[in-house]
């Protein structure tokens, strides 16, 4: 039987091409081998002030473009977790057998409420609600960057205090780090991470922009005066990010990269960086906008939503059952 991996995303904005190779490119190698879900996590969302109207046309974007990228309906389920109510159900358990000084401790908590003069105690207690995501599914495996891994030691704590509690049955996750695609880092300021909300537009490149404005942004990529094409990420960051996209888009290893544009300057090799990931990125883009024009996207999120809820219930049923709500 294959072990199972549960991953949530929420759709707060259109994807980088960073995320891409961080994450989504991670989920479609990921369902050869395991028995995975998707889920775009669109009650975390609103921890934070949301327009209804783009969250809603956000929701299904994402959806959209991870199956555009290549997560398969039939190999993987992906659906929409405000569509399965267990989620909140199972949330509420948690949080009643999760302590504050817990949630305080979160660095995201931390960091978000000293950003906002009003803060909601949803921001406070949505680690709970990711944590029944992760439990509801029986996840062996979670795939987590950096910023994830204190939520799945959540977890993890959770599901030890509530087997030994209650003679649960939850299964432990584990941590499935992904394998190294490299960080991309922004194509103006290359000490820094590519970032969607990055105020320079030119600083990353989004799965939609359109093929010319992905030319630009690479031909303006801050590189350095050596016009050596090397991969030196303490002196040469902006030419080693550049490199690092192009394996990523290309298949090619780095030593390769090096060894084909030695004789190149920085010109030619931009050029070629740019054929790369606009050859990836119109495939993606031309599946994205038929998805989000047809019905097949919304007979997906049904589909899996109808999966998701049988299997979100079953165990939802296992953890009332164990506490006593059950009559």
């Amino acid at each position: 039987m294959k072990k199972k991996v549960f991953s949530g995303a929420q759709p707060s904005g259109m994807l980088t091409i960073g995320n891409y190779i961080g994450a989504i490119k991670n989920f479609v190698a990921l369902q050869d081998d395991y028995d995975c879900t998707y889920c775009i996590v669109n009650q975390h969302a609103i921890t934070v002030p949301q327009d209804p109207k783009e969250l809603k046309e956000r929701t299904r974007g994402l959806a959209a473009l991870y199956i555009a990228c290549g997560v398969d309906p039939e190999k993987s389920t992906i659906f929409v977790q405000s569509e399965v109510p267990a989620h909140a159900q199972a949330a509420w358990i948690v949080q009643c057998n999760t302590y504050i000084g817990e949630l305080e401790r979160m660095t995201q908590f931390k960091d978000k409420s000293t950003k906002q003069d009003a803060v909601s105690a949803g921001l406070l207690t949505y680690p709970p609600l990711m944590v029944a995501d992760i439990i509801l599914y029986d996840a062996d495996l979670v795939p987590v960057g950096e910023d994830q891994k204190q939520h799945l030691e959540l977890t993890r704590d959770f599901v030890q205090r509530f087997n030994n509690r209650y003679e649960g049955d939850l299964i432990m996750p584990e941590p499935l780090i992904p394998e190294a695609g490299g960080r991309i880092m922004s194509l103006q300021d290359p000490t820094s991470k590519m970032s969607k909300s990055d105020q320079n537009k030119k600083g990353f490149i989004s799965m939609l922009d359109d093929p010319s404005i992905i030319r630009k942004k690479i031909k303006s990529a801050k590189t350095d005066s050596s016009g050596v094409i090397e991969y030196d990420k303490e002196n040469k960051p902006g030419i080693s990010n550049l490199l690092t996209i192009f394996a990523n888009f290309s298949g090619k290893s780095i030593q390769e990269l090096e060894a084909e544009f030695a004789d190149s300057g920085y010109g030619h090799f931009k050029e070629k960086l740019a054929d790369a990931v606009v050859s990836v990125l119109e495939p993606i883009q031309e599946r994205y906008y038929k998805l989000m024009e047809s019905g097949e996207l919304d007979a997906i999120l049904d589909e899996g939503a109808q999966r998701a809820n049988a299997y979100a219930n079953s165990t939802l049923n296992r953890i009332e059952t164990a506490i006593g709500l059950q009559r």
